[in-house]
């Protein structure tokens, strides 16, 4: 029965598979948080927790609640695939479902199984306490089926999960609870092959956990989540051996600019170019429980250090220009005249709006890709209670121009169509500019064939 159900859960999922696009936060449907990604087959897989609201009788209200695991995957870093439900702690026999507590997990492959690696809280009890313990599923394919082992890992009590298998074939587990801890893992993947010991000469004060351990070039990047101050910021410490020492090196990412008080990383290289995973709390603004992944590039140092990442709105990848194109998503803004609000604050999943308020603002969104079809319009959803003018630019605010957009004055928004003149295929950035001094909202453009 226990097989059959997780099947269902599984065959339901192919008939919800949804997709978002590219822009941070690039899940735009749903919260998430604690981003592992992982490349298989040449694609990219995103394994993030899930945040929900706790209500009575389901939760802890004020605090983090997870129930399930999504899939997410893209080949281009810009359109993502929602595999569905991957693991639910109603199907996991060991997990207390009455805790909502399944929180960031990890996935790897070895020897053409995938293994997924997830915290919750034990049925059992230690002390009179119910205590967290990091379970694994298998499956044959990334999205899943997974099927979960019916006990945790023995000898592992704590949080945050992560897998490394090294050059030489061994695998280790990392995990934290107060402390980062590492073992290695038998061939198996299923049990601990050493005692578990703690990862020294990390920060000895303030919350650190979220370990996620990668190598470059011979060197071994232990990397973190650290409360330093009053709120999480990533760190990192370098070494030569995947189990230490670790030598403090620097910081990845400042803590959020939102005041999310936590954050959690991951990292993969991708066609040359390495990328960071963390997650903010942009749909959430003022509840920091309820988070969501983004994506920012990641450059290092000749030396091999790791140089700062400023998270951003655009995030990466690139946008065909027939897709809707969020410019509130933006890469840059005029000083003055040019601001984001959300749609709507009781339902942020809408998104946000661009304000251009005086005369020559501007808002610009890099890497649009106009293919070698024919574009014959512009499209601009937008509202202006005055009416105003809107000109499209392609490269910068002075560049050619594609199309002025009369805007009608009106309360509601408004799909306004122009011409636009042939564009040679390319990658190009947009620029979106006030030419008068009648304030516009725009919610999306796009081109149409």
């Amino acid at each position: 029965m226990k097989k059959l159900s997780l099947y269902l859960i599984s065959f339901a999922s192919l008939f919800c598979i949804n997709h978002s696009f590219a822009q941070n936060p690039f899940i735009r449907d749903q919260f998430t948080a604690d981003p592992s990604a992982r490349i298989f087959n040449g694609r990219i897989y995103v394994y993030p927790s899930h945040d929900i609201r706790a209500k009575e009788g389901m939760g802890r209200p004020g605090w983090f609640c997870m129930e399930d695991y999504h899939v997410f995957s893209s080949d281009n870093l810009t359109d993502w695939t929602d595999h569905g439900i991957i693991v639910s702690q109603n199907k996991v026999n060991w997990v207390d479902s009455t805790t909502y507590s399944m929180w960031a997990p990890d996935c790897i492959y070895r020897n053409g199984r995938y293994y997924f690696y997830f915290p919750a809280n034990s049925q059992k009890e230690t002390n009179g306490r119910k205590m967290f313990a990091i379970g694994v599923a298998v499956a044959d394919k990334p999205e899943g089926q997974y099927i979960p082992q019916p006990e945790p890992i023995k000898g592992v009590s704590g949080i945050d999960p992560n897998v490394f298998i090294d050059k030489d074939g061994q695998a280790y587990l990392y995990w934290s609870m107060g402390k980062i801890f590492v073992a290695r893992l038998k061939d198996n993947m299923l049990e601990l092959a050493s005692e578990p010991q703690v990862i020294k000469d990390l920060p000895e004060k303030g919350l650190i956990e979220g370990p996620w351990l990668f190598e470059r070039n011979g060197i071994y990047y232990m990397t973190y989540p650290h409360v330093e101050n009053k709120i999480e910021r990533l760190e990192y410490a370098m070494g030569d051996n995947p189990m230490g020492p670790f030598t403090f090196t620097g910081v990845i990412m400042d803590e959020s600019p939102m005041n999310c008080w936590t954050n959690h990383q991951s990292f993969i290289e991708y066609k040359g170019q390495w990328y960071l995973f963390y997650h903010q709390n942009a749909y959430s603004p003022k509840f920091d429980k309820n988070r969501s992944i983004c994506i920012d590039s990641l450059f290092f140092n000749a030396d091999g250090t790791i140089q700062k990442v400023m998270p951003t709105l655009r995030g990466v990848g690139i946008t065909k220009a027939s897709q809707k194109i969020e410019i509130d998503r933006y890469s840059a803004i005029s000083e003055s005249g040019t601001s984001v609000e959300l749609m709507d604050t009781s339902f942020t999943f809408k998104g946000w709006k661009t304000m251009l308020e005086s005369r020559n603002a501007w808002i610009r969104y890099n890497a649009v890709k106009f293919g070698k079809d024919k574009l014959k319009s512009i499209q601009v959803n937008a509202l202006s209670q005055t009416g105003g003018t809107l000109q499209i630019h392609l490269d910068k605010a002075d560049g050619p121009l594609l199309a002025e957009l009369k805007i009608p004055r009106c309360t509601g928004w408004t799909i306004i169509n122009a011409k636009v003149p042939k564009i040679q295929p390319g990658i190009h950035n947009l620029v979106v500019v006030l030419a008068d001094i009648n304030p516009v909202e725009i919610d999306w453009i796009r081109f149409i064939k």
